[in-house]
């Protein structure tokens, strides 16, 4: 009898470092600062509210660090989550992200993406789904073939993002150098912006921005194709985390003084704004450019590292057997990959993604703490492990990374109780589907031995 088809360690450590940046690079940092000027009337609590979000980036990537090192397996979190929660508490990690947040965010991203490409293409608004689809179908594809394809389509295209905002930030200081820019503008703070209203807006304004700085917990889900992933895993989440808030920083840096906290606020597209004060219709022309590869390599990954949970969730018996299985030459979750691309497909053409992503955005802020949560018991119950790298400051880095998880999630319920409401129900209909699947195949959980090389 053959061996099973394992996943192939093809990954470098710059390959994992270039995943955790275009896990985070998305379309937030073209967007969303212009919400956060919308709470933040002042250049310097605007950039305060970058640099804390940066914070807690940071400590999310010390603790995911510790564990992608002790447990470098394919699917992360919900290893993770099954390991210290049990097989249900997993699951419902694993249902959420297949029936929204991932799959929704493909559709989401494709969407983003066609929009974008259609615009610079000079296309017809007719153009935007089949172009969003032909790109879910063209990185399925990619991906599908093998891992070392979808890694370096991920390079080329964080390469291109990270040029994009590398041409805004020095093109701003050279305008700045040579007189250019906005002035510094007298903003008037809004009424009660003092003491407990600052309080109130500065943590409004941390929504957006935590949400920007999401994504680096995506390199975990393809751990087992790493190569010495308990070494390369924590330096990958950590190097790339790093880049991301020095390049976040200095974006909003230019926007403030390109075209100051008034007219950031009121701005649809910040970075192309920007881009136009400076060079006119070319840099605008320039940036939308940038936001193409940008939403294109986030598009990638998001394919590239999802189905390695619902392969993960089919080992433990608890999705389709098919999707449990390697392809036996390119050694990647082909069903699974199929299967999301689907799904992806169908949320799109119906649009449901988009009230379906609201309803249970706050749900990824749960998981988040959950899965930092598991550290407890595993320092509990493993204390004497060698493990190759630890979080710094525990118990108290974790335990500030599941506090601000609590504030965002508290934070998303009281603006919306309603979406929220919906959101916990989505997530709560997993558990009779794990019901069911319980019922059909009892999980039969994989070892605990996991080679690393």
């Amino acid at each position: 009898m053959s061996a099973p088809t394992t996943y192939a360690r093809r990954l470098g450590l710059f390959d994992a470092t270039m995943a955790v940046i275009g896990g985070i690079i998305g379309a937030g940092i073209f967007l969303n600062p212009a919400i956060v000027a919308q709470r933040l009337t002042t250049t310097p609590w605007i950039l305060a509210a970058w640099v804390a979000g940066g914070g807690v980036a940071v400590l999310g990537a010390l603790c995911f660090a510790e564990l992608g090192a002790r447990r470098p397996a394919a699917g992360g979190g919900y290893v993770y989550l099954r390991d210290a929660f049990g097989p249900l508490a997993a699951f419902l990690y694993g249902w959420t992200l297949l029936l929204v947040i991932g799959s929704g965010a493909i559709a989401a991203v494709a969407v983003t993406f066609a929009r974008y490409a259609t615009d610079l293409l000079h296309l017809g608004a007719g153009a935007v789904d089949p172009l969003a689809i032909g790109a879910i179908v063209l990185l399925t594809a990619v991906n599908y073939v093998g891992v070392r394809a979808g890694a370096t389509t991920q390079n080329v295209f964080t390469a291109l993002k990270l040029i994009a905002l590398a041409l805004l930030i020095v093109v701003s200081l050279l305008a700045v150098l040579h007189g250019a820019g906005c002035p510094p503008a007298r903003a008037v703070p809004r009424p009660g912006a003092r003491g407990i209203g600052l309080l109130g807006a500065f943590g409004a304004a941390l929504i957006p921005i935590l949400f920007s700085y999401g994504g680096w917990q995506q390199t975990n889900f393809i751990a087992e194709e790493i190569r010495e992933p308990r070494r390369n895993l924590p330096r990958a989440l950590l190097l790339g985390v790093a880049a991301v808030v020095a390049v976040y920083v200095l974006a909003n840096v230019a926007y403030l003084t390109m075209l100051g906290p008034p007219q950031l606020a009121d701005s649809l597209a910040p970075a192309s704004e920007t881009m136009r004060v400076i060079l006119g219709p070319p840099g605008g022309t320039l940036i939308a450019a940038g936001i193409v590869a940008s939403t294109f390599g986030f598009l990638n990954l998001v394919i590239l590292v999802s189905p390695r949970v619902y392969q993960a969730m089919a080992d433990d018996g608890l999705f389709f057997g098919w999707a449990a299985r390697l392809h036996p030459r390119f050694r990647t979750p082909a069903g699974a990959l199929l299967f999301q691309a689907a799904w992806s497909i169908v949320l799109l053409l119906n649009g449901t993604y988009r009230q379906l992503l609201d309803y249970v955005v706050f749900g990824d802020w749960i998981f988040f703490g959950l899965v930092v949560a598991t550290l407890f018991l595993y320092h509990r119950r493993d204390a004497g492990d060698d493990v190759a790298f630890r979080t710094p400051g525990d118990p108290f880095v974790p335990g500030l990374f599941v506090a601000v998880a609590l504030y965002v999630v508290l934070s998303s319920i009281w603006s919306n109780p309603r979406n929220a409401a919906i959101g916990a129900a989505l997530i709560a209909a997993g558990v009779p589907v794990f019901a069911f699947w319980r019922r059909r195949r009892p999980p039969v959980l994989p070892s605990a031995a996991i080679s690393t090389e």
